[in-house]
């Protein structure tokens, strides 16, 4: 089956954006998705502001990208742009570091005012690091979505229409499947 890394850009903990992302790994592990997950306030600070791409962690970090067949990028939007933790993770990667892969863009925010953050802000970055097949993301408002004990709770609609961008980012990846070329062994 396809592997598929998840890149979360939020610097909190506890996060929605992180949990959000949880949530999609779990509906695609059901689906029997091999699956990793990054978490960018987890990647050694220091190294990741300076570029240190050759540090272990954030190599290891770059290194399941590059193996990956898919890959969802998730973020929280801070004054209509996604965190700076994910970009410099971003920049970090290889120039066609997404080349081949399905990406699913998927943002929080407190405002409907920043929705198009997604096709603004991060959908170039993710064309530029060159991802040719970038699904319809989905741009969820923090109120949304509840944090407990139990997990994340999401209101209904935004529930709905996750699973129906989840679907389409699996069918997406299972479509890629078929068509990838057959690779000779020398």
């Amino acid at each position: 089956m396809a592997s598929v890394v998840t890149i979360t850009g939020s610097p909190s903990h506890p996060s929605r954006t992180a949990a959000l992302a949880l949530h999609v790994a779990d509906q695609l592990r059901a689906r029997g998705f091999e699956l990793e997950s990054i978490n960018v306030r987890d990647l050694p600070a220091r190294e990741l502001l300076t570029a240190q791409a050759a540090d272990p962690v954030i190599a290891a970090a770059i290194r399941h990208i590059e193996r990956a067949d898919a890959v969802v990028v998730a973020t929280p939007i801070y004054k209509a742009a996604y965190s700076g933790a994910l970009k410099a993770f971003l920049d970090l990667l290889p120039q066609f570091a997404l080349a081949g892969k399905v990406v699913l863009p998927l943002a929080t925010g407190g405002t409907l005012a920043h929705v198009l953050a997604l096709d603004y802000g991060l959908r170039p970055v993710l064309v530029a690091l060159g991802a040719q097949h970038i699904v319809n993301g989905l741009f969820i408002l923090d109120k949304t979505l509840t944090l407990s004990d139990q997990g994340l709770a999401l209101d209904a609609d935004i529930a709905q229409r996750l699973a129906a961008i989840v679907e389409d980012f699996v069918a997406s990846v299972e479509r890629r499947g078929a068509a990838a070329p057959v690779r000779m062994q020398p």
